[in-house]
């Protein structure tokens, strides 16, 4: 394995209590009650316009998503770092992959300057060669072009290129891209990590990095 991709909230970083407090900030600038975090965890996944979209349900029109979404990215990223944090393990694993020579990146449907501020404030920006955000493409996951670029900058072939994630969103993003699938159950969405299945399923991010560690290095 020469190139591992990783999605960003639920994967490498624990986001879901600034996210929730983000959305219930917005659902009280637009006069709404607030939502449990274990659900607002639920809608992310998508990026920023889906996730406001599911946050103030069907009773709302297009002006007022649009000034919830503004006001919500103002907020979030004022306070994107107040309690997220990296998973147990994600700093080691990181490590030991750079330290092999594997080319890491990362692929997420949230902005990318916000990500990018993101990784650098929580010292990992330095392990990627790329950073990918939900606005760098014309498409988000799961379409495939941010796969397909990184493999070109990378130089990776298909069978040499690994994504993963918490979610549906990324093992589909694998499938349509025609590489393999990694999925991580301690993250926000493992329910959905049964449709498409992933080629492999992790606990711990440890795990992952044995994984690509003990594998042939290929460029097909």
């Amino acid at each position: 394995m020469l190139l591992v991709v990783f999605d960003l909230d639920g994967t490498l970083i624990d986001s879901k209590m600034d996210l929730a407090l983000a959305v219930n900030a917005t659902r009280a600038h637009m006069g709404m009650g607030p939502l449990d975090i274990q659900l607002v965890s639920t809608y992310v996944g998508n990026g920023a316009p889906v996730l406001i979209r599911r946050a103030l349900g069907n009773q709302v029109t297009e002006a007022q998503i649009e000034a919830a979404l503004e006001f919500f990215l103002d907020y979030y990223r004022a306070h994107d770092l107040d309690n997220t944090r990296l998973y147990p393990g994600v700093r080691e694993s990181l490590d030991r992959l750079r330290d092999a020579g594997k080319q890491l990146a990362v692929l997420t449907n949230k902005p990318v300057a916000m990500s990018r501020a993101i990784v650098d404030g929580l010292g990992i920006g330095g392990h990627f060669f790329r950073v990918y955000g939900g606005n760098s493409f014309e498409f988000k996951k799961p379409h495939p072009i941010g796969l397909e670029t990184l493999m070109a900058e990378s130089g990776a072939g298909r069978a040499g290129t690994l994504m993963v994630g918490d979610s549906a969103v990324d093992i589909q993003t694998a499938r349509n891209a025609g590489v393999r699938g990694c999925g991580v159950t301690y993250g926000f969405a493992p329910e959905t990590l049964r449709d498409p299945a992933p080629d492999l399923v992790v606990d711990r991010l440890q795990e992952l990095a044995d994984w690509v560690l003990a594998s042939a290095p290929s460029r097909q």
